[in-house]
């Protein structure tokens, strides 16, 4: 490892524990110890659940004394029943914790199950609405171990779970704050072989979750700190990711730029994420390629009250004459550049359903967070935008 890689190690308390650099994933049988896990479940996706670096930890698992079931009956975009059979298999099991495994799907489900294990109610009644939360019963809980394996979500480092309703087909987000992961592994070695079409969209979902926060309502200094030096990671990393997946450095600096996002975002989100909720539960779409599509109309749409915020944002990102135009040319250009498409068209969706959408839009509690109100209009609007390829 070179002196550059080297550096890219270390164990952080922010804002949990985050066990991070190349190799780490050989401290799996430790992490789950420490989080007081003699047999866990792990959770990944169908597709991963059979590549080399699960079976490695499976059988790192079990020579430390862990037996280690999988779960991975679940969808790209999770919906509730994924949850369900997670809580069967995970008593039927007779488990004490969770391993998450994968990317953003993965953790989130993991995440779901853990905390549900301790709950009577359905998983609908801890939508991240109001006090919501507070009708869980916090005790019994399950600990978790969060191992990602793309760097977008940043869910390893997150308090929620986006899971799909099947009955209303609707997105919701799932909180409690005992949902954080005990301790997490990243490790940038387990994303060096995704292909370059996940590496494109996962990364623009971490420059949308650093975006946003940056631009959401309210005051929050520290998280707009976080957010402006995750984009400033992804602006010098993510092309290199996607051009050369082998690249390590990238690869570590795209894990930690996701991981930031995600912790920005505690200050809230904004209309990017509204917009692509909706699309992702009736289309089945990315979520991170959503992301990305939508991300500079929304730009745009909020012009009036960024305008200042991206003029130091451009300038701390050394962009040439700094203002809103240097960061919406800079998104549009590397969305080009690595394969990002630019319509709403692009990903399926049909204008006879912008009311729809924009009616569902509106009730997504990311909605609220975007620096300019939105109403059902504007929404709508923005989806037609999208679909032109209006910016």
């Amino acid at each position: 490892m070179n002196e550059n890689n080297a550096a890219l190690t270390g164990n952080w308390n922010y804002p949990t524990r985050v066990r991070f650099g190349a190799g780490r994933i050989a401290e799996l049988p430790e992490a789950c110890k420490e989080s007081g896990i003699a047999r866990p479940l792990l959770v990944t996706d169908p597709q991963l659940a059979a590549f080399p670096m699960v079976q490695d930890a499976l059988a790192a698992n079990e020579r430390a004394g862990l037996p280690t079931s999988v779960f991975s009956a679940l969808k790209p975009n999770p919906v509730g029943g994924d949850v369900d059979g997670g809580v069967r298999a995970y008593r039927a099991g007779g488990h004490d914790g969770i391993i998450a495994f994968g990317g953003g799907s993965a953790l989130d489900v993991g995440k779901a199950i853990a905390f549900m294990i301790a709950q009577s109610r359905p998983i609908w009644d801890f939508e991240d609405s109001g006090d919501y939360w507070t009708r869980a019963n916090p005790e019994g809980i399950a600990p978790v171990v969060a191992v990602p394996t793309t760097s977008g979500t940043g869910s390893e480092v997150g308090r929620a779970a986006a899971i799909v309703n099947e009955a209303t087909r609707t997105k919701k987000i799932i909180f409690h704050p005992r949902m954080m992961p005990a301790v997490v592994i990243a490790d940038p070695a387990l994303t060096t072989g995704l292909p370059p079409h996940i590496t494109a969209a996962t990364g623009m979902d971490a420059l949308a979750h650093c975006l946003e926060a940056y631009c959401a309502r309210g005051c929050h200094p520290l998280a707009d700190g976080i957010a402006v030096e995750g984009l400033r990671l992804i602006r010098e990393w993510l092309p290199t990711a996607v051009r050369d997946g082998g690249n390590l450095t990238a690869r570590a600096h795209m894990m930690a730029a996701a991981a930031m996002g995600a912790t920005a975002f505690q200050k809230g989100l904004g209309a990017i994420h509204a917009l692509s909720h909706p699309v992702g539960a009736l289309y089945d779409t990315h979520h991170g390629l959503t992301n990305a599509v939508f991300t500079p109309y929304v730009l745009v749409f909020n012009r009036p009250a960024i305008e200042e915020r991206m003029t130091r944002l451009a300038a701390y990102l050394g962009l040439a004459k700094p203002g809103f135009a240097a960061v919406l040319d800079w998104i549009v250009e590397l969305r080009r550049q690595i394969g990002i498409p630019h319509t709403a068209r692009e990903l399926g969706v049909e204008a006879q359903r912008v009311g729809e959408l924009a009616e569902m839009a509106a009730q997504d509690p990311t909605a609220a967070g975007n620096p300019v109100p939105l109403s059902v209009q504007a929404l709508a609007q923005l989806y037609r935008n999208a679909l032109d390829g209006r910016v």
